[in-house]
């Protein structure tokens, strides 16, 4: 009987291992049948996806508004009637809240940016123009390196203007459309969005029983004496995780805001424009204010080279307000990433994912460099070796006593 059950693990294996080669193979160099599925499966489970990433993003608030009052709090513990009606109204404050926040931004900020996107493609023609007064007035003393530049600018201006009309206003026009209700094409998107808002609701009154079913998988799988590592393991993660994406996302919401309205009062032109591209790409780390800063410079540069360069002053005090009150307030040290690894995570992220890949490759960048550091300093514990980095400034450390 052993000798048959080891048989049986032996063929087990093997036809694992035959299976996990075939699906390297095609995924490689065949039909990609792995990948065709996991897009299919990913399409079907979107509006669990959504509805489990706003419930994650959502609960902060909730549990602010149940704790909102100790009064409160104490009936919600005392009383399991009072618990879920409790609950329930936290539920309905957090939704009314990003309604609100929704309804400001399609009636206020999407028409401007609208009209301003719109203003940009009338306005490219004469924006040409001035730049290629700029060049020929710089380049007048090289007149071969100067036919060589506009013969560059007018294949440039070509492609840019075919793409503005072709892509970008096309885009707008749908986005603006959908807004209003009236593109189909939309409609798949809007029934997972409501799916999805739907799940994150019974996600978020049931967030308690999720985690305790979450440990209970943890304890039928793990080890008894891994069990800790895991949970301390998971904790960690999310504590990484939730810090900077939900701190990340609501400095570049502020970030936007108050560029939005500073702008407006300075009479920036191009205002709702600049205040989405700064405040989008602040929320790549270390690299995003740059890439906000330097296009929307340029854009007001066209217009008015004295508002540019009030501009690009306002930026560095904006960015000096981020770094220094908002930043700090916001994430702290979540990641505990020196500079270096950061940079290599935005870097490395962006070059596999794009946008997606410099944002969340920070937090995975970070979660990976802890889980390295504590299994290098439980090793070094274990040889009786000091665990701080100074002590290996020498040759030989010295013990730690």
């Amino acid at each position: 009987m052993p000798q048959k059950k080891r048989y049986v693990q032996m063929g087990l294996t093997v036809f694992c291992t035959v299976c996990a080669i075939l699906l390297f193979y095609d995924t490689l160099f065949g039909r990609r049948v792995l990948l065709t599925l996991g897009g299919k499966l990913l399409t079907a489970l979107a509006p669990i996806l959504y509805g489990s990433f706003m419930a994650y993003m959502l609960a902060p608030m909730v549990n602010f508004f149940e704790n909102l009052s100790p009064h409160v709090k104490a009936a919600r513990e005392r009383d399991r009637r009072a618990a879920l009606a409790i609950r329930a109204l936290s539920i309905l404050l957090t939704w009314a809240v990003i309604g609100v926040l929704l309804y400001l931004l399609a009636s206020v900020l999407l028409p401007e940016l609208y009209k301003s996107i719109l203003q940009l493609v009338t306005n490219a023609e004469s924006y040409y123009r001035t730049v290629s007064g700029w060049v020929e007035h710089l380049l007048e003393t090289n007149p071969a390196l100067e036919q060589w530049v506009v013969t560059q600018m007018n294949t440039y201006y070509t492609d840019i203007n075919t793409w503005l009309t072709k892509e970008v206003l096309p885009q707008a026009q749908t986005v603006m459309a959908a807004a209003a209700g009236g593109v189909v094409g939309v409609l798949s998107f809007l029934k997972n969005l409501l799916v999805g808002i739907i799940v994150s609701v019974y996600l978020l009154a049931t967030k308690e029983m999720c985690a305790a079913h979450a440990r209970k998988v943890v304890y039928s799988l793990c080890p008894r004496d891994k069990i800790r590592w895991v949970l301390r393991g998971a904790h960690k993660v999310d504590d990484i995780f939730s810090g900077f994406v939900r701190g990340k996302l609501l400095d570049s919401l502020i970030i936007g805001i108050l560029c939005f309205i500073c702008c407006s009062i300075l009479k920036f032109p191009y205002t709702p424009l600049v205040s989405v591209i700064v405040g989008v790409t602040n929320i790549i780390p270390f690299f995003g204010p740059f890439l906000g800063a330097i296009p929307s410079t340029f854009l007001i540069l066209l217009v008015s080279p004295m508002k540019a360069l009030y501009f690009v002053i306002f930026v560095l005090a904006l960015q000096q307000l981020d770094g220094n009150v908002i930043g700090p307030k916001l994430l702290g040290d979540r990641t505990g990433l020196p500079s270096l690894w950061v940079i290599i995570a935005i870097l490395v992220g962006g070059g596999f994912f794009g946008l997606p890949g410099m944002f969340f490759g920070v937090p995975v960048c970070a979660c990976l460099y802890s889980a390295a550091t504590f299994l290098i300093e439980a090793r070094l514990r274990e040889r009786n070796l000091p665990e701080d980095t100074v002590a290996y400034e020498k040759d030989v450390p010295d013990k730690p006593s």
